[in-house]
């Protein structure tokens, strides 16, 4: 592991054992002293990626309680050997997906942003993997990422025009044979290999999940 990712992965050590600090402390004197590692955990993050410090405390410093990873989805929805992948607003492209939302399980979630993003109402069909964005993304997290891919079957539905991104259908002029993947995939939300996987997975009904 390089220097940089080293560090990143202490000042994200020393942010998530300061929060349970402060979560759990009684001194009133310790919990100075877990305010004071939070911020030097901030200021290493600042340092390294780039970002000015109250950005990287509203993102990385911004919640109280136990600090467990981000919990996202992505849904593999295929059609005639293609895959469905949304463009986003940078121009790059991915499975529809997002964070998961508190009142609503992974399934129920991958539903709600499938319909969002690409219009498509979905059945969700199987869990493909598991993944730690960690170990498939070069992007840089304040916090450890979790991604749930799911196989789902369209059920129907059509894509209505959004500020979360643009849509193309399978139109097998335009989309999306695993040859002929777009070259800007959103790699931080959906890196070659997880893609590679759902491919697999959609074509062998005895794919055996992956997790990291």
């Amino acid at each position: 592991m390089e220097d940089k990712d080293l560090l990143i992965e202490w000042a994200k050590r020393l942010q998530s054992l300061a929060q349970a600090g402060l979560t759990y402390g009684k001194d009133n004197f310790d919990l100075e002293r877990y305010q004071e590692i939070r911020d030097i955990s901030a200021e290493i993050m600042a340092y390294k990626s780039d970002l000015p410090i109250q950005k990287v405390k509203d993102l990385f410093c911004n919640e109280i309680g136990y600090q467990t990873p981000k919990l996202g989805t992505r849904a593999a929805i295929f059609k005639d050997n293609k895959i469905l992948l949304v463009q986003e607003n940078d121009g790059s492209w991915s499975l529809p997906g997002g964070w998961c939302e508190v009142n609503m399980s992974v399934k129920e979630n991958c539903i709600k942003e499938a319909k969002e993003e690409s219009g498509l109402d979905i059945e969700v069909e199987r869990v493909i993997g598991i993944y730690d964005q960690n170990k498939h993304s070069e992007a840089i997290y304040p916090y450890n990422v979790v991604h749930v891919f799911f196989l789902c079957k369209p059920l129907g539905g059509e894509f209505k025009k959004n500020i979360r991104g643009i849509i193309h259908d399978f139109d097998p002029a335009k989309h999306f044979a695993y040859d002929q993947l777009p070259e800007n995939l959103s790699t931080d939300r959906n890196s070659l290999d997880e893609i590679e996987a759902c491919f697999k997975a959609y074509k062998d009904p005895g794919f055996q999940v992956e997790c990291d």
